[in-house]
């Protein structure tokens, strides 16, 4: 699969869950990462972001920081997909409060 097909299969899954499953499964653990871990975000934050206070917006987006910083002074296209997971991962994580807290299924 191209990495455009990749994007697309993550973007047509059914949530978030399904979404990471998938970027785990086609991950280059290189800077093409990066755009599946996009996917991986939009997919989750579908879940939580309509509903999210201004205060837990403010704490998911610092949290996303965190991961930015975490590898920019490292080289190599490893740390772009480190940080690219890092973010999904929050997202996803994000995505599983949400879900709890609204007692739908996965």
């Amino acid at each position: 699969m191209t990495l455009d097909e990749v994007v697309d299969t993550i973007g047509a899954q059914k949530g978030c869950e399904s979404a990471m499953k998938v970027f785990q499964d086609c991950q280059l653990t290189a800077s093409g990462d990066v755009q599946l871990g996009a996917a991986v975000e939009k997919k989750c934050e579908a879940d939580f972001m309509p509903g999210l206070s201004t205060a837990r917006k403010q704490a998911y987006q610092r949290e996303m920081r965190v991961c930015d910083r975490k590898y920019r002074n490292k080289s190599g296209t490893m740390y772009l997909s480190f940080t690219a997971f890092c973010r999904a991962e929050i997202a996803q994580r994000y995505s599983q409060r949400a879900l709890k807290a609204g007692g739908a299924g996965r």
